[in-house]
């Protein structure tokens, strides 16, 4: 039963994750009673802690849980898509069921906010470029000055990752196609970055990805996308919809590095026009001052970046990046990329081809492992290299003292690196920053 003697409790299962993390301090700012489990303690948690939520545990067991629960009754049991699939008898859930307390997965939860609060809801999914794309909705609409809530899966430098703005009307959300969360939501408007075939073992075959998407369009009152994501999805005949020609955003003033991130910015400006009446100019020129994000060729040190490419698409699109800011000074552009997780590979080992094209070197460590079939095999990085287009630009390495040394051999030669990885703990990204730090 409902708490009545109290406000809602929300109990969040994985709240020091880039998805639960920030819609547990969405709802801490809505008015709700929040607490939280993680597995391990991180920076996130600690500043989850510096912004009010104090209830938090390190570790998930029945007896915490149950605790929390004594102390004030738990109404809500938000969990992540790990605690369904990869623990059956997760002890906090189990926990839940027995106390017959409502839980759900976040959507739900971020529904019921939305319509608690009367927000409408924008939008921005797409296989790349999702969470770049939100971060210059939310710059957008902070430079023009009008209220809205958000939440975004990477850290910003103007604002926190997730917000409830208290009179706004709108909410821009990072609309992940991960375990189909985003066909949870109707949007008042959508923008779509770019479609291609991903999350394999949610989506088996291309068509199924294909009709996620269609379906989600069909849900939402008006999408933004591009031409060839039109054409890829069959959506000739279709309504509601504006389908833009990639060739307006290098046909304007825009100068953010990146054929992908003009394309991205273009799509948000597009957006936002219709919605605010401000005239393209101006937000051009307002989209010229954004910062960027974390982990979106973030410099760790000079000519030391990261980034989150960890598909083919992402790769090319990371690489246009860093092959217009090296072009400045005349440098030679060297990635070090780590897969994200061994499942894809299977995949996507094709698509590689000339996706590091333009790189003068590449290092190619082993996967990141997460969420892996224990039935399909390992693939090493020496067999990935065979499906380049030319395997002599790369090196199968691992992360260790000889890696470092050749890392460091490029930036004494004033090469620009940038380090390619998608995982989070114990990641390519993390050692980056463990073995270079700021002097």
């Amino acid at each position: 039963m409902a708490n009545t003697k109290h406000r809602m409790h929300i109990f969040f299962s994985g709240i020091g994750g880039t998805a639960i993390g920030p819609l547990a301090l969405i709802a801490k700012q809505a008015g709700y009673t929040v607490s939280g489990s993680d597995k391990q303690d991180s920076q996130y948690i600690e500043y989850l802690k510096k912004h009010g939520i104090h209830d938090i545990h390190i570790g998930q067991t029945n007896q915490a849980i149950a605790a929390v629960h004594q102390k004030q009754p738990i109404d809500w049991f938000v969990y992540s898509s790990a605690v369904e699939k990869e623990d059956n008898k997760h002890p906090e859930l189990e926990f839940i069921k027995e106390q017959a307390i409502k839980y759900s997965k976040r959507d739900e939860l971020l529904n019921q906010i939305l319509a608690d609060k009367k927000l409408r809801l924008l939008a921005i999914a797409g296989t790349h470029g999702k969470t770049t794309t939100t971060a210059m909705m939310i710059w957008l609409f902070k430079q023009l000055g009008l209220p809205a809530s958000h939440s975004v899966g990477a850290k910003i430098s103007f604002g926190d990752m997730g917000h409830y703005q208290p009179g706004s009307e709108y909410f821009i959300y990072e609309a992940d196609e991960f375990d189909r969360n985003f066909l949870a939501f109707e949007p008042y408007k959508s923008l779509i970055t770019g479609v291609s075939w991903d999350h394999h073992e949610i989506f088996p075959t291309r068509e199924d990805y294909q009709e996620a998407f269609k379906e989600f369009i069909s849900q939402s009152s008006w999408t933004y996308l591009w031409q060839d994501d039109a054409d890829y999805l069959d959506l000739a005949g279709s309504t509601h919809i504006s389908i833009l020609d990639p060739a307006e955003a290098e046909r304007t003033d825009l100068q953010l590095p990146g054929a992908y991130n003009r394309l991205d910015a273009w799509l948000v400006i597009e957006a936002v026009h219709e919605i605010t009446n401000e005239p393209l100019p101006r937000l051009v020129e307002l989209m010229n001052g954004f910062p960027g994000l974390q982990r979106r060729m973030e410099q760790i040190i000079p000519n030391l970046y990261s980034d989150y490419a960890h598909t083919p698409e992402k790769i090319r699109g990371g690489l246009s990046v860093a092959l217009e800011l090296a072009a400045i000074k005349g440098q030679n552009v060297v990635v070090v990329y780590e897969p994200l997780t061994n499942r894809r590979q299977h995949y996507m080992i094709d698509d590689y081809k000339d996706c590091f094209a333009g790189a003068r070197k590449v290092y190619w460590i082993p996967s990141y492992l997460a969420r892996e079939d224990p039935g399909q095999r390992i693939i090493p990085p020496s067999e990935m290299i065979t499906h380049l287009s030319d395997p002599t630009i790369a090196t199968p390495m691992k992360r260790n003292a000889e890696l470092k040394a050749a890392i460091q051999k490029h930036l004494d030669a004033g090469d620009m690196v940038v380090a390619m990885a998608g995982g989070g703990g114990d990641s390519l990204d993390e050692w980056i920053r463990a073995e270079f730090k700021p002097a």
